[in-house]
């Protein structure tokens, strides 16, 4: 059956679907709290630091995908784990799947952080 709420009642229920994701990622995942603990400061670096604004901006994003990554890395890994316990090959790809983009997001926000600041600071 279709979704019969629509306009800003829509929207208004979908945030209040991201908030609740956000709090339960926040209070289950200890990767995520990791994760989004370090964007933080980072964020708040990024307008402290005079750089321009596409520099900020790359900046900002590169830690909030980290984050992004990490959220969907943590949904793959509940949906295996609402499956069962046991040991499959497939669930096991996936998880590490999963892991490899979210290093694949660190390892792009720390090439961004280290490509904007070097030439400044070396």
């Amino acid at each position: 059956m279709a979704n019969q709420v629509t306009g800003f009642t829509r929207i208004y229920k979908a945030a209040g679907y991201s908030w609740k994701g956000l709090k339960a990622a926040w209070q289950n995942e200890a990767a995520f709290r990791q994760e989004a603990s370090a964007a933080i400061p980072l964020i708040l670096l990024s307008f402290w630091f005079d750089v321009s604004s596409i520099e900020r901006i790359l900046l900002i994003g590169s830690v909030v995908l980290v984050c992004v990554v990490e959220l969907l890395n943590s949904a793959v890994e509940c949906a295996i784990d609402r499956i069962g316990p046991e040991f499959h090959v497939l669930s096991g790809r996936a998880k590490d799947i999963g892991s490899a983009a979210v290093l694949l997001t660190i390892i792009l926000a720390i090439f961004v952080w280290v490509s904007i600041f070097w030439p400044r600071w070396f």
